[in-house]
């Protein structure tokens, strides 16, 4: 007789070619609508299957992982990031917890330039203005912005997506530095031109642009806070597409309200979607829903891992993409 299939339960939905392949491999409950699950509902498949699929819109902390069967043995993140699952807990109940590495790099760099490039020149007051039909042809001193070609870079976290920012950043003449928990090998610094800084401090200061590509962990939690933010030139722009948790983004707010920094392009919030309201009045920030990662390509990949994870995991091994405390 063949063996039962896995019980799976996803939490959001997925792309539909995504949803097709784990309908043929497993006894899946794919969601039938984009809601995020209550944690009654998400309690509730915890107990219920062998795998559960989360998004980081579902919080899975030790009360939740408290509450889980025996049964449950996989929790295969559809996304790269895990600061919202509680990892050492679920490896005590002896959960194992898988992610989708690498797939999201040049999507996740390509907006981070395409932030950078909005504030510097403008873009949404461009955009605004065409809209309204305020528009009333060229003129010689309007809308200025600053050319990037020649401007500092410092970019905080190089690891896929921090070099590849580096990469796209010196195709526009940009000058690259960096500052990292770990210095990179000689070859890779040099593959990018790039410059170590060991004091942040002393990077943020020396900057024109500073690129936020770190996950959030304790460690990093308000890595940019109101001391350091104040460290930053008047004329610098920041921009992050890693976690909102790295900078305080009240402080960030009062500083650029105050003309402290010139301007921040921003695609994530220190609280999800409660962002600071004087944040969204300010034209010199470019606010965007999280959608550094949003294309058909990555979204894909990112399921087709998720899968990878899973069957290996029903195979007997371990997860390609296992995620371990000592990783954090």
């Amino acid at each position: 007789m063949p063996s039962a299939r896995l019980s799976v339960v996803v939490t959001r939905r997925l792309p539909e070619p995504v949803e097709a392949r784990m309908r043929d491999l497993f006894d899946v409950t794919l969601r039938e609508d984009d809601a995020p699950m209550s944690r009654e509902e998400l309690a509730r498949a915890m107990r219920e299957a062998d795998v559960i699929v989360p998004t980081l819109s579902d919080r899975i902390d030790a009360g939740l992982i408290a509450q889980a069967s025996d049964r449950l043995k996989l929790i295969a993140n559809y996304g790269a990031g895990v600061d919202h699952i509680d990892v050492n807990t679920a490896r005590q109940h002896g959960i194992l917890v898988s992610n989708t590495p690498g797939v999201l790099t040049d999507d996740t760099a390509d907006m981070t330039m395409a932030l950078i490039l909005s504030v510097t020149r403008r873009l949404p007051e461009g955009l605004a203005r065409m809209q309204s039909g305020e528009w009333q042809g060229w003129s010689p001193t309007a809308l200025l912005g600053g050319r990037v070609a020649g401007r500092r870079l410092g970019i905080l976290g190089m690891g896929r997506i921090g070099q590849a920012v580096a990469k796209r950043a010196a195709a526009f003449g940009m000058q690259v530095h960096y500052h990292n928990r770990r210095r990179l090998r000689p070859e890779i610094e040099e593959e990018h031109e790039a410059t170590y800084w060991e004091s942040l401090d002393q990077m943020v200061a020396r900057m024109d642009v500073l690129s936020i590509n770190c996950p959030h962990t304790p460690s990093t939690f308000h890595l940019m806070n109101a001391r350091r933010l104040k460290l930053m030139k008047p004329e610098a722009v920041i921009v992050n597409t890693s976690r909102g948790e790295v900078i305080d983004e009240n402080a960030l707010t009062r500083m650029l309200r105050a003309g402290e920094i010139a301007g921040a392009g921003l695609d994530v919030y220190e609280h999800g979607t409660e962002i600071n309201p004087r944040l969204r009045e300010l034209k010199n920030v470019v606010l965007l829903p999280h959608m550094g990662s949003a294309t058909v390509e990555g979204r894909i990949e990112m399921g087709e891992k998720v899968i990878i994870n899973i069957k290996t995991f029903d195979d007997g091994h371990r997860p390609p993409d296992q995620v371990v405390p000592a990783m954090l």
